[in-house]
């Protein structure tokens, strides 16, 4: 018996559709099906009825339910032991968004070395989810990114870090601080987009202006649309982590909108469950995180 086959028993069950079963299981929807149809195979009976709203367990499936549990957890720990690595490995691998690595990842691996002096470092810069396929496959031993969510994972929240307008030193805003949504009428606009889904809610702010700024870019990268800013090329919502050094010198100033308060984007640590919990505290530690604003 396979034990793929009984993990999609476990996940179907769990997230009650294939549909989101194989979103978790970072597998395509006919995958997990076969994998339920060959487990059925094997049993010689029925596990899931389809119903209008998902799937259910038969009875023959809610008895077999605890055994297949107990099957999957003992394969897991059995696998965790044989695995069990050092709680601080020589080197230590790391996946990270793009503004992590820019901003952050140079900060922090100093403070790293000074608490792990032994150890190395090895970086990898990719998207949120691609990162989790990596941190699945053990290509990487913990990744920076925007969400993720998965039972074989575990996040650590480290900060949000709040979307603002941001413009450069001189221009007519800067010195007011505060301006209402209709003044971005006719403003040059240079929009950096790094698809989160808070960028969405931008989005949607804009879609109320009878008419919208002039987008004259769409970056992106962060550093490049900040660059643009300095430039006066236009002005633009950026996160607070890309501009601290600008901010600090007066170079760029933020300007509120009450409309678009409270947008932010939040960076997690993401290890695989059971692993690196002595590196993850002291990532949290970090004092930078907490100068985000």
């Amino acid at each position: 018996m396979n034990i793929d086959n009984i993990e999609a028993f476990v996940y179907v069950n769990h997230y009650g559709s294939f549909n989101k079963a194989a979103e978790a299981l970072y597998l395509s929807q006919p995958s997990v099906t076969s994998r339920i149809q060959t487990l059925e195979r094997e049993l010689d009976a029925k596990l899931f009825e389809r119903q209008a709203k998902g799937v259910q367990l038969t009875e023959t499936g809610k008895t077999f339910l605890p055994y297949a549990q107990q099957i999957l957890q003992t394969y897991r720990k059995g696998k965790l032991h044989l695995q069990k690595k050092p709680s601080v490995p020589q080197e230590l691998r790391i996946g990270s968004t793009v503004s992590v690595s820019t901003y952050i990842i140079p900060e922090l691996l100093p403070f790293l070395k000074s608490r792990f002096p032994e150890l190395t470092f090895k970086l990898t810069t990719a998207t949120t989810d691609e990162l989790g396929m990596r941190l699945l496959d053990q290509e990487i031993d913990l990744a920076f990114v925007r969400k993720l969510a998965h039972p074989s994972l575990r996040s650590y929240p480290l900060y949000d870090d709040p979307i603002r307008l941001y413009v450069y030193e001189g221009h007519p805003f800067a010195a007011r601080g505060r301006i209402a949504l209709s003044e971005l009428t006719g403003e040059k606009l240079v929009f950096f987009e790094c698809g989160s889904l808070d960028w969405l809610r931008l989005h949607r702010v804009f879609e109320s202006l009878e008419h919208p700024p002039d987008i004259v870019c769409q970056a992106d990268q962060s550093e490049t649309a900040k660059k643009l800013v300095l430039g006066r090329a236009g002005i633009a919502f950026l996160p607070g982590v890309c501009i601290r050094e600008e901010a600090a010198q007066g170079r760029l100033v933020p300007v509120e909108i009450a409309e678009t308060a409270g947008i932010s984007l939040q960076t997690s640590l993401s290890v695989r469950s059971g692993e690196h919990a002595e590196l993850a505290e002291a990532i949290r530690s970090f004092h930078a995180f907490s100068m985000i604003e």
